[in-house]
């Protein structure tokens, strides 16, 4: 199976199974909350289940993402459609669960790797880099939100920017602005296949 129709198979599937993973303080929480409520606004069935590691800040952070027509079963992900990476150890510890033909995208920056599969298509976003030129520092995860739009079309940009709108703190609805670009950042994003170099 090509690069092609790995993204065929994954973005024609009306059900996707979303697994999102980094360090406690990435933002993987509100990463997932976007996708959900952009999900929600679309009226599709969502869910999302938050799972902690033993420290907030600095231990461990995943987000399991459920959108489907259909009622779901459960809200867990074991075997996600879409792994969504920010740090090596998610990346190491969930890679070898995705479904064939799958998605593997991860911050560059953060997980400077190339993929340990040939049945999965592996996507690398420098997202940590990208928000310190761009001046929007702190949002690489709205940044992968954006490039995860672009390659499943799980939702559509105006979707994800109300569900923004919604679930930006209403302490801080000036940060709304610069979501909404790191959301444009991550979905302009163009892909470059750097591991064929050996890179």
């Amino acid at each position: 199976m090509d690069a092609k129709e790995l993204q065929d198979a994954t973005t024609s599937r009306r059900d996707l199974n979303i697994l999102l993973a980094g360090f406690g303080g990435q933002g993987i929480l509100f990463s997932g909350k976007l996708i959900a409520y952009a999900g929600l606004l679309d009226g599709r069935e969502v869910s999302w289940m938050p799972s902690y590691g033993p420290e907030m800040r600095g231990g461990t952070a995943n987000c399991s993402v459920c959108l489907s027509d259909e009622p779901i079963g459960s809200p867990l992900v074991t075997e996600p459609d879409v792994l969504v990476a920010l740090n090596l150890p998610s990346y190491d510890s969930f890679v070898n669960a995705v479904k064939p033909g799958g998605i593997v995208l991860v911050d560059k920056t953060m997980v400077d790797v190339c993929p340990m599969r040939d049945d999965i298509r592996f996507e690398r976003i420098e997202a940590t880099q990208l928000a310190e030129e761009h001046d929007i520092k702190g949002l690489a995860n709205v940044i992968v939100v954006g490039k995860l739009l672009q390659l499943t079309g799980f939702s559509s940009i105006d979707s994800l920017e109300r569900a923004i709108e919604k679930s930006v703190n209403a302490k801080h609805q000036d940060m709304i602005g610069f979501n909404k670009k790191a959301l444009a950042v991550g979905h302009g994003h163009v892909s470059e296949n750097d591991c064929a170099t050996g890179d």
